[in-house]
């Protein structure tokens, strides 16, 4: 359902919102009196309690930090949600049926409420519930069963994680969400299904990890492959993409599981993978989760702020591992966290731990985590010759950049006294090029590439490939955008950068409005305005050459036709012949691979011909 939330349901949710209740779940509270609770901010590290709730007026406050609102503020805050979202998520907790109404007041707009959401995590979970139905009840999901227990999972572990099996018939899950009334149009935009082929389920003969929200909910998937035809080129894991329900940045594996856990203890362990996840917790360590395919970020650090003092590093141990493990230590640092690193022994991960050692063994290895500085200073020897001066002196430079991200001036302190005695340093010297860094770094011995007359934006949030480039020059030369209209779209496109401007020009080309200044003000991504505004003043896409739009065209259409092609090889290689209608399913696919193979030889030759 879509509409307007009434003015009517809005403030029920206010009054019978238990805003004492709410944020107690996030820290611990103490009354003091009447209906004054006190406790640590959640928004910011402290020891000393100077957050307040008021139980009556419905309120909170923090004296130090001076963050504060309403029961739907926090809600916003802590969890991630919108205003809407938020207003959901309450009215759900005291058992509020949302009403709505035509629209009241100046901000209509503010209670517009869009239920595609919701309609997606219903479908992923039906889907999940499936998956798992697969894997413990069927014949055809014992062998993905069976890799599961190897791995030392029990069948308690299983259910817990709602872990599943995507079998290799390609059209059974079409059939079965149809069947539950969901319409051909919304599971288009599921991403459970091929874009180009939508009767074909994107997972199949997979393992199957549910990506929960922090409410329990399934928003997204993770498919670890059981059958490699040729490694080199097979993904071993495919995750669902970003959508509306599941943001990467805002998504720690097993947070659902783990935040109780979090709260008692104080500490959180991030760890590489769901399965070094999953492990921790079957060993009785709770308080575990793992990013979903990106690096830890300042977004995940919000979400456990209040819960958790003290962070916990358990990456893997290759250099990926040890430079992710440095990048965050910096940040949660920055964010006033204790850090410690957890280097495992007798096996390369949390999961080979516990099926070859046991439980036992794997907590007390997390017990024995070292602090951030004690690795890092036993990593300066491993990258450094702490014999020579000119290494101690690398290695001080590179300990800087740790003590930098320290918030007490005594811990900066005791830590440069701990370089001091790691390196056999004066404090004297240490302190001086400590307060010198800036102009006395020692200098990397590898020559700079020479720079052009365009500076590189340091953005990397913004992907600098042949697309943005292309759409750039267009924007540098507005006049050729006429060429372009009509010749291409917004699917030819994957850099999410070059799809938002060529949108801003294509609805200003129809608007008449077609100018710069219209184009900057259009940006909602703020990172694109200096670019563009570098490009142009620069003068570095100044175009001359009058193929350049058909050309850009061909390379855009030549990067569709590759995209489909690998999607094509990706069907053909895990299609399961059950029938002789899907061989002819099969013969199509290799019909169409055929096809488009030959139009990007003939577009490939028209490019070379144009050079």
């Amino acid at each position: 359902m879509a509409g307007r939330i009434s003015k009517e349901t809005v403030s029920q949710i206010y009054n019978q919102t238990d805003i004492v209740a709410l944020i107690g779940e996030t820290t611990k509270l103490e009354r003091r009196s009447g209906n004054d609770w006190w406790g640590c901010c959640p928004f910011h590290h402290e020891k000393t309690a100077s957050f307040h709730v008021d139980g009556d007026k419905r309120m909170f406050y923090c004296f130090s930090c001076h963050k504060s609102g309403n029961a739907v503020g926090f809600a916003m805050e802590t969890q991630s949600l919108n205003y809407l979202e938020a207003l959901q998520y309450l009215a759900k907790r005291s058992g509020i049926t949302i009403q709505y109404e035509e629209g009241y007041g100046n901000n209509n707009e503010k209670y517009e409420y869009d239920d595609t959401k919701d309609r997606l995590i219903e479908l992923y979970e039906r889907t999940a519930n499936m998956f798992n139905y697969f894997l413990l009840e069927t014949q055809e999901g014992k062998e993905a069963l069976d890799y599961l227990t190897k791995r030392g999972l029990t069948r308690e572990t299983i259910e817990k994680f709602r872990l599943g099996y995507a079998p290799k018939n390609y059209k059974w899950l079409k059939q079965f969400l149809k069947s539950k009334n969901f319409s051909d149009e919304f599971l288009a935009q599921s991403k459970l299904f091929s874009k180009n082929y939508p009767d074909i389920a994107f997972f199949s003969d997979r393992v199957m990890f549910p990506i929960f929200n922090r409410h329990g909910q399934t928003v997204a998937f993770s498919g670890r492959i059981l059958h490699s035809k040729d490694p080199k080129t097979d993904r071993k894991y495919m995750n669902t993409p970003e959508m509306i329900q599941y943001k990467k940045r805002e998504t720690l594996f097993a947070f659902n599981f783990a935040r109780n856990a979090i709260r008692t203890s104080k500490t959180i362990i991030f760890c590489e993978g769901n399965m070094d996840v999953i492990a921790y917790h079957q060993a009785g360590v709770e308080n575990a989760v793992a990013t979903c395919g990106t690096a830890l970020t300042e977004d995940h650090l919000k979400m456990i702020k209040g819960l958790a003092e003290t962070i916990i590093l358990a990456f893997d141990s290759d250099d990926a591992g040890q430079e992710a493990n440095k990048k965050s230590i910096y940040m949660c640092r920055r964010q006033g966290f204790t850090v410690k690193v957890l280097q495992l022994k007798g096996g390369k991960d949390a999961s080979e731990i516990l099926q070859n050692f046991g439980k036992e063994n794997l907590t007390n290895q997390v017990a024995n985590s070292i602090l951030d500085s004690d690795y890092l200073l036993n990593r300066l020897g491993e990258l450094y010759l702490l014999d020579t001066p000119e290494g101690k002196s690398k290695a001080a430079f590179e300990f800087f950049d740790y003590v930098d991200s320290l918030q007490s001036y005594s811990h900066k302190e005791s830590s440069l006294d701990q370089l001091c005695q790691t390196l056999n340093l004066s404090p004297e010297a240490v302190r001086k090029d400590f307060q010198n860094r800036k102009q006395t770094k020692p200098q990397n011995t590898i020559q700079p590439v020479r720079q052009t007359n365009i500076q590189k934006v340091q953005n990397p949030k913004i992907q600098m490939n042949a697309e943005m480039r292309g759409i750039l020059a267009v924007v540098c030369n507005l006049e050729k955008f006429s060429e372009l209209q009509g010749k291409v779209s917004e699917s030819d496109f994957k850099n999410p950068a070059a799809i938002e401007l060529y949108n801003i020009l294509k609805e200003c080309y129809e608007e008449n409005l077609l100018s710069l200044p219209i184009i900057l003000d259009r940006c909602k991504n703020e990172e694109l305005v200096p670019i563009i505004t570098q490009a142009v003043s620069s003068n570095a896409y100044a175009v001359e050459d009058s193929k350049f739009v058909a050309d850009f065209v061909k390379f855009l259409n030549k990067n569709k036709l590759e995209s489909r092609i690998s999607e094509l090889q990706v069907l053909i290689r895990n299609f399961t012949i059950c029938s002789e209608e899907d061989k002819e399913v099969l013969n199509t696919l290799l019909k169409d691979k055929m096809q488009l193979e030959a139009e990007k030889l003939q577009l490939e030759k028209e490019m070379r011909n144009n050079i």
